[in-house]
């Protein structure tokens, strides 16, 4: 599996956590850290895009 593909499926695991997060109406903190955490990886990700291509 290459990066972005392994990085991609963080992507929607931290995406579908978000979302859970939400719905069950945990705290606001821990979601602005699950934020966080998604746009690292959105941030990696787009930054191994523009080198593959």
């Amino acid at each position: 599996m290459s990066n972005i593909d392994c990085i991609n499926n963080q992507i929607e695991a931290l995406r579908l956590k978000m979302f859970e997060a939400h719905a069950n109406s945990v705290d606001y903190l821990e979601l602005v850290e699950i934020s966080q955490e998604l746009d690292d990886l959105m941030n990696q990700f787009d930054e191994l895009n523009k080198l593959s291509i």
